[in-house]
């Protein structure tokens, strides 16, 4: 099993999930806000996760207050932004730190696999992780690149 199916993460309403769950799915990770300016990216999310869920594709979404403390909600604040606002159905996670010493093991395995441009830390929210059927990491994206760029790269890791 791969390394990133062996970790775990924390539901919004306090479930431990382990990422063994999306084995053999094409995942596409994200650090998320609530109040980032990117994050009207949670309606292209769900597009491209109702559009391709069917064909083994998900999005797991990572709440985090690390960049401008755009996240500063409880798990009922996050949920009302996700289900409410955007018409979010993707697994949400607990509010996570992605970078420092408490950085999740989801984030510091992803940034070890694909580090960025300035390094491997992630420098602010909607920074996207793609991680193909095997559990490996695909390719990283910036937070600017809207979900519907992301797609081609979705298609071609659901038909490997």
């Amino acid at each position: 099993m791969n390394a990133f199916h062996q970790l775990s993460a924390t539901s919004l309403r306090g479930q431990n999930i382990p990422m063994s769950d999306y084995a053999d799915q094409v995942a596409l990770v994200v650090n998320t806000a609530s109040q980032c300016g990117f994050t009207p990216q949670y309606r292209g999310l769900e597009a491209l996760y109702r559009k391709y869920k069917e064909r083994g594709f998900v999005v797991l979404a990572f709440p985090c207050n690390q960049f401008g403390h755009q996240e500063p909600g409880n798990a009922d604040a996050i949920a009302r932004t996700c289900q409410i606002d955007y018409g979010v159905s993707f697994p949400v996670f607990a509010k996570t730190d992605v970078n420092g010493p408490d950085a999740h093991p989801v984030f510091k395995l992803l940034t070890a696999a694909r580090p960025g441009l300035l390094g491997p830390g992630i420098r602010w929210n909607f920074t996207k992780f793609l991680i193909g059927r095997d559990g490996q990491a695909l390719r990283r994206f910036a937070p600017f690149t809207r979900p519907e760029k992301i797609e081609p790269f979705i298609r071609a890791a659901l038909e490997r």
